[in-house]
């Protein structure tokens, strides 16, 4: 990875929205929602007033708006500040 998030900012590469309902339905590209998790790939060495307690290969939920979306080399990620993430999984 050649992406290296600065202070407190986390790389993060969201999972896949789903494909199916749990009945079976397949859902449209036009109506698949946003997805709220994802592993995170990068962090940053934290700041003086927040050390950092996420970590490489963490799992983590996030909020629906949250981060910055960005596109590396044909592949999708969002970074954001650890203090955007809501919970590791």
């Amino acid at each position: 990875m050649n992406i290296k998030p600065l202070a407190d900012r986390v790389l993060i590469k969201p999972a896949p929205a789903e494909e199916k309902t749990i009945s079976g339905i397949i859902i449209p590209d036009s109506a698949k929602e946003k997805p709220l998790k994802g592993e995170v790939l990068a962090v940053g060495n934290g700041t003086k007033d927040e050390e950092m307690i996420v970590a490489v290969g963490n799992q983590v939920l996030y909020g629906k708006y949250a981060g910055t979306e960005l596109e590396w080399e044909g592949e999708k990620y969002l970074i954001m500040r650890q203090s955007d993430i809501l919970a590791i999984i």
